[in-house]
């Protein structure tokens, strides 16, 4: 379907037009008339769907009035688990909001407090907020939400996977009855609905199958490992197969600081990002690796929802995740809006399980490559979506 045909003005046509975005994506489809009926959704899509256009574009044909903003009020208010995350969308939302005259701001900790309450003073028409960070605005009154239309609620379980449903509560609690409620989140656990409960009256239901997203687009394959070998493979495969870039994810912030040390030391220039680097210089090495200075970034799972890079070719599971939700996060930072992709993933024997419950969530087993000289002494067990009992062997 068209964005035309859903109706959206002009001015939002034509900077999708040049953005070179012509056909919605199934989430689009089907989210923006709801939104733009003013009904409540819980929508549930996986990453690389176009899900923060799935909201921003309706927000914005509804908040463009000639309604006048009062200080220290905002109308619409995005809640996201990730600085990260909160600048993506609000470069989204400049983006698609660029022949309009709404404003928005991305704020999370981490920065100056008080350049980001001088911006509040005039107040701000869309509001990206980490949970943290708003409170702390909130406490200090230099925001009110008396005048908030709408509520969006991105990333649901990945806010709660961070322990952040005291802080929501609390926010929730501040805000007008009478507002649009929307949920995005790539599952619907029971605990998302246990929230979609406390803050969503009757709301329409998406939910986006996996097969209609982008990831059957990303060629997928692991290679089995011991633990003391893996910088020494990740070096080989990223010489040896020449690859000119990657996003390599890692479970620990002192585990990326050494591994970036051995790639260098091998003659293979990285960077790290990890919730203990200042936001500045994680701004910075994310638009470096966008550009293209830097080829190789390893960065801790926190990160994963994230970073968002036009036709990023390939991402490695350093270590593999224990959740089968993070896998397809971090898989999702490639092949997106129709690209193609490559995910790598290291598996060692004791990550078998972990793998199992990938392979049994995707519905097929994930091709599995040898390297000369990297073979394992402790060797990862046959899939069980690839057993075979004996009687039939």
């Amino acid at each position: 379907m068209s964005f035309s045909a859903l109706k959206l003005a002009e001015p939002i046509l034509k900077a999708l037009s040049d953005l070179a975005y012509s056909q919605a994506t199934p989430i689009q489809e089907q989210a923006i008339p709801v939104i733009l009926a003013g009904k409540d959704l819980i929508a549930a899509a996986q990453t690389g769907t176009g899900k923060t256009a799935s909201f921003v574009l309706p927000i914005l044909q509804r908040l463009n009035t000639d309604r006048k903003l009062r200080g220290k009020r905002i109308r619409a208010l995005i809640l996201v688990p990730t600085r990260e995350l909160a600048v993506q969308v609000e470069k989204s939302i400049s983006a698609y909001g660029q022949y309009l005259t709404l404003s928005s701001m991305a704020m999370y900790g981490g920065v100056d407090i008080e350049e980001q309450k001088q911006r509040l003073i005039g107040g701000i028409d869309i509001l990206i907020a980490t949970p943290g960070r708003l409170l702390d605005m909130a406490h200090q009154r230099a925001l009110h939400f008396d005048e908030l239309e709408v509520l969006v609620l991105d990333e649901a379980d990945r806010m709660l996977d961070m322990g952040f449903i005291t802080d929501i509560n609390k926010i929730i609690e501040r805000l007008p009855e009478q507002r649009q409620n929307l949920l995005f989140s790539a599952t619907i656990s029971d605990e998302v609905r246990a929230l979609a409960k406390r803050s969503i009256n009757n709301p329409v239901e998406i939910s986006i199958k996996h097969n209609e997203a982008s990831a059957p687009k990303i060629e997928q394959w692991l290679v089995t490992v011991d633990k003391d070998t893996k910088s020494a493979l990740l070096s080989h495969l990223i010489k040896e197969l020449e690859w000119d870039q990657g996003l390599i994810f890692i479970e620990t912030k002192q585990g990326a600081a050494k591994l970036v040390s051995q790639l260098e030391k091998r003659g293979i220039p990285a960077e790290s990002i990890h919730g203990d680097r200042t936001q500045s210089v994680r701004e910075q090495i994310l638009a470096d690796f966008k550009s293209g200075k830097i080829q190789f970034l390893v960065a801790t799972g926190i990160a994963a929802r994230g970073i968002d890079i036009q036709n990023l070719s390939r991402v490695i599971n350093y270590d593999l995740p224990d959740q089968v939700e993070d896998y397809i996060h971090r898989i999702g930072r490639t092949g997106r809006a129709g690209a193609s992709g490559e995910a790598i993933s290291f598996v060692a024997k004791d990550n078998f399980r972990n793998l199992c419950a990938i392979e049994s969530h995707l519905g097929h087993v994930i091709t599995r490559r040898e390297f000369a000289g990297f073979e394992v002494r402790k060797a990862v067990p046959i899939s069980i979506l690839n057993y075979v009992p004996k009687n039939k062997r």
